[in-house]
């Protein structure tokens, strides 16, 4: 259980220095031995790399083909041979997966066990190093590292490590940021120590702000005139003074709580299935699971392992993410893009191009899920080869066939389209495919046959009801050991289907969402267990994170308050940490907002330069007014972002709120929150939702107009 009463990880207040602690502290001299120790382990004994795949590769080959023309007697020999090599291949590449420590980074956590009257050091990093009394081992291992995660300092604990149990005391937990082998961070409940050469001792105290949950003065939500009087800061505490800015934290696997402990280390085999708040931590639960999952399968550190996003911003993101905790080979792909990928080898001779006119209605259908049942429908009463042609004439005939679309659309789906909504989708499919007909005869001088973005997955499917399973260029079947969703909400269950249909026999699978977050207006759903009846596996266990530690609580309480009826529990998340309260801006004319701004943004980024900005618009056209009109007020590091191009770096980013689903940044401004641009529907307050909780620290907001009316009541006065 969680105890919120403690200091444990709940992220980093700030707070004041200590006056009366001597400095160095105690913990800071106890932390540099420690380290030093464990430097010179690393000096004196290097890291000897296993030895090399090719001579063990070869051997094996070498038995393959000696085994069918060897005689009778010598085959279970040979056999045998080779069973030991493939055996010592297996542990060689399990040796590299587990790389070495490094020196210059060697640990990120620092347990102190009390057993017996005795104590012992355990350093968790990203490698096992075990050797003359200093204990480095994986986060990943499971048995010892499950003390840092799932007990806080001063617990009693009762485990099975290894063969034995072990009882004992945490008599210190503590993470710690190493770089180029200096200690510049420790994190423990007496404290926060940082490096500060100007402090005494070269080290600063700063208490630890304990999680408050319950508002504090100054946390209401709030709307201002600029011109009301006193002076409004990004970058600001409760009491208005300037955040301490630190961005030495401990290594993020340092940072898992216990009930992301107990999801990331879930068996291998089945489904496990994410849902929490923004900022909860789901992405970072699919990510450590993957990493998790490597420790005890090489296999899954491979192309064989699949993480699936929903945009090109959130795979970078993640792209830079797991190769950080020892991941390497990995895919990452947008879906788009891999359906694409796939459907052009399955489909070879269908047109390489999609088209970007299609109608609404058509796109609604195609991703709806009656196409499930339609497709399977169509595929069990017509008889015909295995073959990708007739996976395709399939398609064509469910899509063009009005009856039986109605047929399914009155059994399952009534209401859910018009017939008139029916025939549209019909002609719409039948001209397209016409096309494509004309097309494969050489008669496409216009160059008008192309495929409609939702027909990558739908041919997926076709071909998996009627052929089997997808194949790789090899012609092998299509089999991954792990797939990982994220922002699964916003898939289609026909998109979810294809992937699961590509697992293999373990059925290893992670889905992470928020239905509070679904953007996508024509996919995706807002009921698990619905969705769960149209993939055809009801039953399955959803697990909820309930700690929300991206944003602070105005933040939080301000981004629900916006849902309204769309949030789905009836308690709030638990927050970490309070912070300056939300502010609406109103301005009579952009020039003005934009003059506001400039000044506030150059203010913070010359007392912040590593911070994180973004300036979220409801549209291209308004990101553009705003960025030519800071650029030209000569705001430093100043970035328009088109479609998914973030730098993750520091500076001022402005995009569409819609780009930025899965990221985070230290400041938020939402833009033009007005009745033009925010109508009062649920896309417009999930979308508003989403964007809100991008905030990490503050959240600003402006209108040049009349307010949106999803603000009502979000505000402590009204706009």
């Amino acid at each position: 259980m969680l105890n919120l009463d403690r200091a444990g990880i709940f992220g980093y207040g700030t707070g004041s220095v200590d006056p009366e602690e001597p400095l160095p502290h105690h913990i800071v001299a106890d932390e540099q031995q420690l380290l030093h120790s464990v430097r010179t382990l690393l000096e004196e004994e290097p890291y000897v790399a296993p030895p090399s795949e090719a001579e063990i590769v070869s051997e094996l080959v070498r038995l393959r083909d000696d085994i069918p023309t060897a005689k009778e007697e010598d085959v279970p020999a040979l056999f045998q041979q080779y069973e030991q090599h493939h055996a010592w291949l297996e542990q060689v590449r399990a040796a590299r997966q587990r790389a070495s420590v490094d020196p210059d980074s060697p640990y990120f956590a620092h347990l102190r066990l009390a057993e017996n009257g005795r104590q012992r050091d355990v350093f968790l990093g990203k490698a096992t190093r075990i050797a003359r009394g200093v204990r480095i081992v994986d986060w990943r291992n499971a048995p010892i590292s499950r003390l840092f995660y799932a007990y806080q300092q001063g617990d009693d604990y009762e485990e099975e490590l290894g063969e034995q149990v072990h009882t004992g005391e945490i008599a210190a937990r503590r993470t710690v940021a190493i770089r180029r082998g200096e200690l510049e961070r420790i994190d423990a409940p007496e404290g926060v120590f940082t490096v500060d050469p100007a402090a005494d001792g070269g080290w600063r105290r700063v208490e630890r702000e304990l999680p408050r949950l319950a508002g504090g003065q100054g946390s209401a939500a709030r709307a201002y005139d600029p011109g009301e009087g006193g002076e409004r800061r990004l970058g600001t505490d409760l009491e208005g003074n300037r955040r301490r800015q630190d961005k030495r934290l401990p290594d993020i696997a340092g940072l898992i709580d216990p009930e992301q402990f107990a999801l990331i280390t879930r068996p291998s085999a089945g489904f496990v299935v994410i849902r929490g708040t923004a900022g909860s931590g789901k992405t970072t639960v699919a990510l450590h699971r993957i990493a998790w999952l490597a420790y005890e399968d090489v296999e899954v550190d491979s192309e064989r392992t699949l993480f699936v996003v929903f945009s090109e911003a959130l795979r970078e993101y993640v792209s830079h993410v797991l190769p950080a905790l020892g991941v390497a080979h990995v895919q990452i792909r947008d879906f788009r893009d891999w359906a694409t990928d796939q459907r052009r080898r399955h489909f070879p001779w269908l047109p390489r191009t999609t088209r970007d006119d299609t109608p609404g209605i058509v796109v609604r259908l195609k991703l709806h899920p009656l196409t499930l049942e339609v497709l399977a429908r169509q595929v069990s009463r017509t008889q015909g080869p295995s073959t990708s042609e007739q996976a395709y004439d399939d398609l064509v005939s469910a899509l063009t066939d009005v009856e039986l679309l109605s047929e399914v659309v009155a059994e399952q789906h009534p209401g859910a389209f018009s017939p008139a909504d029916l025939e549209r989708v019909a002609a719409w499919c039948r001209d397209r495919f016409d096309e494509i007909a004309r097309a494969s005869e050489g008669d496409d001088e216009d160059g008008d046959a192309h495929l409609d973005a939702e027909d990558d997955a739908l041919l997926l499917y076709a071909w998996q009801l009627r052929v089997g399973p997808l194949r790789k260029k090899s012609g092998a079947a299509l089999r991954y050991r792990h797939i990982a969703i994220d922002e699964v909400q916003d898939f289609s269950p026909l998109e979810v289907r294809v992937l699961i249909g590509c697992l293999d026999e373990k059925r290893s699978i992670t889905l992470a969402g928020d239905t509070q977050q679904h953007v996508m207006k024509d996919a995706g759903f807002t009921s698990w267990s619905e969705f769960f009846a149209h993939l055809g596996v009801e039953g399955i266990a959803v697990d909820t994170l309930r700690i929300a530690y991206r944003s602070s609580k105005p933040i939080v309480e301000f981004a629900l308050a916006v849902l309204g009826d769309l949030a789905e529990d009836e308690e709030p998340p638990l927050v970490t940490r309070n912070g300056p309260g939300v502010e609406l801006f109103r301005f009579t004319d952009h020039g003005a907002a934009v003059a506001f701004l400039a000044d506030a943004l150059k203010d913070l980024l010359d007392e912040e330069p590593l911070a994180s900005i973004a300036l979220l618009t409801p549209d291209p056209t308004i990101s553009a007014l705003y960025a030519e009109g800071l650029e030209k007020s000569e705001v430093p590091r100043l970035r328009r972002v088109l479609g998914s191009g973030f730098s993750f770096a520091p500076g001022v980013e402005i995009t569409e709120v819609a780009n930025v689903k899965g990221l985070e940044f230290d400041y938020v401004v939402l833009v033009e929150v007005t009745a033009h641009f925010w109508h009062d529907t649920p896309p417009a307050r999930r979308l508003l939702h989403v964007g809100a909780t991008r905030a990490v620290h503050q959240l600003w907001l402006t209108s040049v107009g009349t307010p949106s009316p999803i603000l009502a009541g979000t505000l402590g006065k009204e706009a």
